[in-house]
């Protein structure tokens, strides 16, 4: 049995609980380590003083607060914009990617505490708790793993009742129960009234696209070798780079997401999220690539994409497969340079109104129809000829009967008319 627990810690209700559960059903002391991944943007940053305390108040012999947001930036976000990370085409994988980084740490604060295990405050019915056990498993396999929220039975209105019986300050109130994750990459709302898939989400749910500018906006994203540097011309390092677009693009209402989506666990779940700047940068991205990427990498690339996506909302960001799609899609990336241009319109839609780059593939004397045209058009009939001549010969030898028959003028009734 563990005696000393490395909890991730947010500072809500889950895991304030969890740190005085833990103490008292397990006898062992909790270190909370809280991780800054950007969360409370929107407010200008949370309180990490008032998270610590918080802890402690809660009964931690130790707690920690770690400055993580460029980390979470540029080891995890530029990864995802590299690989056009969508789950399900749709989510751009917001809790999922800071996960890891919350991993990283929990293992390295157990390391330096002589810890015997790390604690989280998932559910059982989340994606959260495989991605941190998975997660801290292929870091250190030999850590113990406890899950709290998973073990004690409680509702979450009984939750707020056992955090008022030991003065555990808490943001929550049986009231409003709404379950909010929030990173530099967006935000994640769920519970409540929300888990109505017919309800409308209550407007307060909403704090990164409230709607505060009244004419279009434009943005010119520049990149280099596939990394998002700059913005309007003025070179950002990355977690400040994608703060400023997210504040931008979300003044115009863009960038919600409201989805019914399917979790690892294998139930259906829906979800509301706000993610302004993933939205729009992973949209700059994919159309600067369509200008820069040959055409058989782009196609394989593309089918990769979804696959990378699943993996890490799947908790593997830790494995071999994860790993060699990096490769691929580092190696993929080496001439992604150039800048694009958004358009915002309120309220929430962008659409993208020029790309340009230095290495574009695209070639105007090729494309164009008008009197520069450089394209040799006697070369296409012997193009055209060989590149059907497979089909050609099935349709002589096989195929040629059937294809070419014509159509019956009167055909026979089908079941449904017959009956």
């Amino acid at each position: 049995m563990a005696k000393r627990v490395v909890l991730a810690y947010s500072g809500g209700l889950d895991t304030s609980v969890a740190v005085r559960w833990l103490m008292e059903e397990h006898r062992v002391e909790v270190i909370a380590v809280a991780v800054d991944v950007g969360q409370g943007s929107e407010a200008g940053g949370e309180d990490w003083e008032s998270i610590r305390q918080r802890a402690l108040a809660a009964g931690a012999v130790e707690a920690l607060v770690i400055d993580a947001r460029r980390e979470m930036a540029e080891e995890f976000c530029l990864p995802a914009i590299a690989a056009n990370a969508k789950y399900e085409g749709k989510y751009p994988l917001v809790s999922a990617l800071s996960r890891p980084v919350i991993v990283r740490h929990l293992v390295a604060a157990a390391r330096a505490h002589r810890a015997d295990a790390v604690a989280h405050g998932c559910t059982g019915k989340g994606n959260d708790q495989v991605r941190f056990e998975v997660g801290t498993r292929a870091l250190a396999p030999d850590l113990e793993v406890l899950a709290p929220a998973r073990m004690w039975g409680l509702s979450r209105a009984q939750c707020v009742d056992y955090a008022a019986k030991w003065d555990i300050p808490i943001g929550q109130t049986k009231e409003k129960l709404y379950s909010i994750d929030e990173n530099l990459w967006g935000k994640a709302i769920e519970c409540g009234i929300i888990e109505d898939p017919w309800a409308d989400p209550p407007d307060d749910v909403y704090t990164l696209t409230q709607i505060s500018a009244t004419d279009p906006l434009e943005l010119v994203i520049g990149f280099d070798a596939g990394v998002p540097v700059s913005v309007d011309g003025r070179t950002l390092a990355a977690d400040e780079l994608i703060a400023e677009v997210g504040r931008r693009a979300g003044s115009t209402g863009f960038g919600r997401l409201d989805m019914v989506e399917n979790r690892r666990v294998g139930i259906k779940s829906r979800e509301i999220y706000e993610c302004p700047g993933a939205l729009a940068l992973i949209a700059a991205h994919a159309d600067l690539e369509d200008l820069t990427v040959e055409r058989d990498l782009h196609h394989e690339k593309a089918r990769l994409e979804p696959r990378w996506s699943e993996l890490v909302y799947d908790g593997l960001w830790f494995s071999p497969l994860k790993n060699a799609l990096d490769a691929f899609i580092a190696e993929s990336q080496r001439h992604v340079t150039g800048e694009v241009r958004l358009r915002f319109e309120v309220p929430g839609t962008l659409a993208i109104h020029g790309r340009r780059s230095p290495v574009a593939l695209y070639d105007h004397d090729l494309a164009t129809y008008d009197a520069t045209d450089s394209f040799r058009h006697s070369d296409a009939e012997g193009f055209v000829r060989l590149w059907g001549l497979g089909v050609a010969t099935w349709a002589a030898r096989q195929g040629g009967r059937d294809a070419g028959r014509p159509l019956d003028p009167n055909p026979p009734p089908r079941q449904a008319d017959r009956t």
